[in-house]
């Protein structure tokens, strides 16, 4: 057993020796250096990281001019730092506003070529009649005979020079805001809004309150006993009438009188539309009484001891005829007498005595019931006298407001038909185109000029709806209905109604027999008017002057408020008679 042992393990080294001196005799054939070939067989990765080092930076070399590598290093807008996010919109803003300004600087060109436009072109051989112009100055345009003949390069109108020059302030407003938009972060509220204001150079604005200065100048109204002013008013329609009283009052206060109103019979039925009331409740006395409390005062024996005429021409703006009405009441008359004689020999129709000294001077008297007659024209201290409230000391807004009656019927028609955002307009057309025409600045408007001006305010105001008060014909507000378009959208016009029982805004006046009185109807329109958010009134017209007077007591007025086309000339005058 030991043998055969013995004997294997001889066998098991003779194969090895035998294999390894083959494996030596073929590697010698192949192999030149031996310490070599021992390296390599150490250090079996060694070539490999040769052949790396070699290749590594000659892809990188031909990878850097054949890729753009910076797409790989751009930042995703969602994660861009604060920094770089504000730059962006700052360039953006940047370029915004450079259009805008290039913008601009076309519409300044085109404005000074159309301000700078020859004027001889404007005129016509071949004329007829000299009309004034648009602009505000004393020069005239012709009338050609044929009216189709076209005129070359007119100039721009007052009205289109306006509008321009708006636009243009605007786009100033637009630029700065693109430029201040850069600086905001978050939710920024200091952006420029280039419609919030515009008060004459500089400012677009919405329309806000209008600004009452300073405190009223007044005077005590304290009556002496058995002293009396007797109102004469005989010039105009109602409008007139009542800046007549306030006048009345304002020279009782004066003289120390309480006032009597006119007869109906004689003039308007005042208590019918104005509050009589509230007059002596704001002063706190008895300083106005109706002609039918006067006369059982006096048991019917009315009488007018002394008439001093303040008009001289025409004494005391009183003719024949209305002197023979007061006589036919049963009024008796005493001596008429004219204030300033000089007056008479000058002639003059509207006297000049502007202070109050000279109206104590001349009207001071013992007489129990003294009249001046009609004081419509008078201009005795007329800032005193016109200023919000009036010149008389009271405690109310004002004294002079309509019948309680007329303002509920008002706040029930604004409620049905109007709400509380709505612009009123007085457009005044029946026999104002004579009258406006022979000022020296007509006020009488084409329709689509007007309808322009309206329009105008309707988007500065930002108003859905108007109130029209007007005496014109259906062709007339028709015209200007389809005219009155904002962006598209029918701003309407709304005219008060005929009464229609089955509606009950007017039920107040029906119940008190009121709603078939012109007189109270036209107060109506102006208390509706007078409760508008902004107010757009005609030129020249005393109607229009008392629903400002109304808004400016009431402390309602808007610095919108303006007349029709103010600033403006008719596009188109015709020639007078």
């Amino acid at each position: 057993m030991a043998r055969e042992s013995d004997d294997e393990e001889d066998q098991e080294r003779l194969i090895h020796r035998e294999s390894t001196d083959e494996a030596k005799i073929q590697r010698s054939s192949f192999e030149i250096d031996e310490p070599v070939t021992k390296t390599f067989k150490s250090f079996p990765f060694l070539h490999r990281r040769y052949l790396l080092a070699f290749l590594l930076p000659l892809f990188l070399v031909l990878l850097y001019f054949s890729t753009d590598f910076s797409r790989f290093f751009q930042v995703s807008s969602c994660f861009q730092s604060p920094i770089d996010s504000q730059i962006s919109l700052m360039r953006e803003a940047e370029l915004r506003a450079l259009n805008l300004l290039r913008t601009q600087k076309s519409g300044l060109f085109r404005l000074f070529n159309q301000s700078f436009s020859n004027p001889s072109s404007e005129i016509s051989s071949n004329s007829t009649a000299s009309v004034p112009t648009n602009s505000s100055s004393n020069s005239t345009f012709s009338v050609p005979d044929n009216l189709n003949e076209k005129k070359s390069s007119p100039m721009i109108s007052l009205g289109e020079f306006k509008k321009e020059l708006i636009k243009q302030i605007k786009l100033s407003n637009e630029v700065e805001q693109a430029l201040l938009s850069s600086h905001q972060f978050g939710n920024g509220s200091g952006s420029v809004n280039s419609d919030e204001y515009f008060n004459g150079f500089g400012s677009y604005s919405k329309c806000g309150k209008w600004n009452y200065g300073k405190e009223r100048k007044t005077i005590e109204w304290k009556p002496k006993p058995n002293t009396y002013l007797f109102a004469i008013c005989v010039s105009g329609q109602m409008s007139n009438h009542l800046i007549c009283l306030q006048k009345h009052m304002f020279f009782a206060a004066v003289l120390g009188r309480a006032l009597i109103l006119p007869n109906p019979k004689f003039d308007y039925q005042y208590d019918r539309v104005i509050d009589i009331e509230h007059i002596n409740k704001c002063l706190g006395v008895k300083a106005v009484l109706t002609f039918e409390e006067f006369s059982q005062l006096k048991k019917d024996k009315v009488r007018i001891d002394r008439l001093i005429c303040y008009m001289a021409s025409t004494p005391c703006y009183l003719d024949e005829e209305h002197i023979k009405k007061l006589k036919g009441l049963g009024i008796q008359i005493g001596k008429l007498e004219v204030a300033w004689k000089e007056d008479v020999k000058l002639k003059n129709e509207i006297p000049s005595h502007p202070h109050v000294s000279e109206i104590t001077e001349k009207f001071s008297c013992k007489d129990e019931v003294l009249a001046v007659g009609d004081l419509f024209y008078a201009n005795v201290e007329e800032e005193w006298v016109m200023q919000p409230g009036g010149p008389v000391a009271h405690k109310c807004k004002t004294i002079i407001q309509p019948n309680r009656l007329i303002i509920l019927t008002a706040q029930r028609f604004i409620q049905t038909f109007l709400g509380e955002n709505f612009m009123a307009l007085h457009f005044r057309r029946h026999g104002f185109l004579k009258f406006c025409n022979a000022k020296q600045e007509s006020c009488f408007f084409p329709i689509p000029q007007a309808a322009d001006c309206i329009l105008r305010k309707v988007q500065r105001a930002d108003t859905p709806v108007i109130y029209l008060s007007t005496d014109a014909a259906e062709s007339e507000t028709n015209l200007l209905q389809l005219l009155t378009v904002v962006n598209g959208k029918t701003v309407p016009l709304v005219k008060r109604p005929s009464h229609n029982s089955v509606e009950k805004w007017d039920a107040l006046l029906v119940r008190h027999h009121l709603n078939s009185d012109d007189q109270v109807d036209a107060m109506l329109d102006k208390t509706i008017c007078a409760l508008s958010k902004v107010f757009i009134g005609a030129s020249g017209s005393t109607f229009t002057d008392d629903i400002l007077r109304l808004r400016k007591d009431w402390q309602l007025a808007s610095d919108c408020d303006e007349y029709l086309c103010q600033g403006e000339q008719p596009n188109f005058i015709a020639e007078m008679e």
